[in-house]
């Protein structure tokens, strides 16, 4: 090789090692906030994880907030506020309000930061750049069809159903997974968007659990008050289902005459899966969302890109599996052994 040659052979191999060390030290500036509605939570837990694992992986910094409790919009504005104050590139969160909140993220915006809704989306949606989440209207389809092919077409047209969702504001995932369960089943849901305006006289009725265990017993006993016959309960997560079978176990109904389907796919509701208290539940991915989510706004602060949605849908679907023992046919499943090797919790 020839001296010029070899000169500039090492100018680029130094050019480019400079350029390296900048995008180094430019990663080492990025920082991505991740707010989530409670940190007790399983599921929240296993998006901190994920986040916070994928932020060490790219070299960059990563803050967890989290609300007081299930609904503590103010918390979750403050947490966005402080995000903006810090320069933080981008924002991952669940939304506890998703309608109260959006003043504050347009802030964020405004400041140039990337903002992702995480599991529910925003309302309305685009008040987000993005949304990674749980497909939660399909989430719902599959547990109710697993519902009714598990009864059969002629128990299914008399069945008595309770439904036990989280919270009286009608959150997005809430609806979703509610009004998708309706559609499995074969239920006429009228408007998607919202639940509560079916007429169908199988529906005994919506109690609120706000998501937790001690909810899901009290809107049971409250179901049962109603109509005793209940023979199939929908809930909105897999604690809301461990307290309704409390309930159904207190009153004598866990004689198997009980159909309870749930979403999550936390290890304690696999288990009870495998037990038998939950018939069948549906998995999402918690960490793969949050993972993903500071993948993006990596990438959108080293080059401005933002994620575009799954195709067909308006935002990125990040997966579900249909988690049972008793399986039917024509509805893929895996079962409870195979989900303890995926769970979360």
């Amino acid at each position: 090789m020839s001296k010029t040659s070899w000169l500039a052979s090492g100018a680029a191999v130094a050019a480019l090692c400079l350029g390296v060390s900048a995008a180094q030290a430019q990663d080492k500036d990025i920082l991505v906030g991740l707010i989530t509605k409670t940190d007790t939570n399983p599921f929240f837990v296993k998006m901190r994880e994920g986040a916070s694992a994928k932020a060490d992986e790219l070299g960059v910094k990563f803050q967890a907030f989290a609300g007081k409790f299930d609904g503590d919009n103010d918390t979750q504005v403050q947490a966005v506020e402080n995000l903006i104050a810090a320069g933080a590139s981008g924002i991952l969160i669940v939304a506890s309000d998703t309608k109260a909140i959006v003043p504050t993220i347009q802030k964020a915006k405004d400041a140039g930061l990337l903002v992702i809704a995480l599991d529910t989306p925003l309302e309305p949606m685009e008040a987000a750049q993005a949304t990674f989440a749980t497909d939660n209207f399909h989430a719902g389809q599959l547990i109710g069809e697993w519902a009714k092919r598990t009864l059969g077409d002629d128990a299914a047209a008399k069945a008595n159903i309770a439904f036990i969702d989280a919270h009286e504001s009608q959150p997005t995932v809430d609806v979703a997974r509610d009004q998708g369960f309706m559609d499995g089943f074969g239920i006429d849901i009228k408007d998607a968007a919202r639940r509560g305006d079916e007429d169908d006289p199988r529906i005994v009725g919506h109690e609120m659990g706000e998501g937790s265990e001690v909810g899901g017993r009290n809107g049971m006993e409250t179901l049962l008050q109603k109509n005793f016959d209940v023979n199939v309960v929908y809930t909105i997560n897999e604690p809301t289902a461990a307290g309704a079978w409390e309930a159904l176990k207190s009153a004598g109904k866990n004689d198997g005459s009980v159909l309870v389907t749930s979403v999550d796919g936390g290890c304690p509701g696999v288990k009870n899966v495998a037990d038998g208290v939950i018939g069948a539940t549906s998995m999402q991915f918690p960490l793969l969302m949050a993972s993903l989510g500071v993948e993006a706004i990596v990438e959108h602060a080293r080059n401005g890109t933002v994620p575009a949605p799954s195709e067909g849908l308006t935002f990125t679907n990040t997966g579900v599996k249909l988690v049972t023992d008793k399986p039917v046919e024509g509805l893929e499943s895996i079962t409870s052994d195979e989900a303890m090797k995926l769970c979360w919790g």
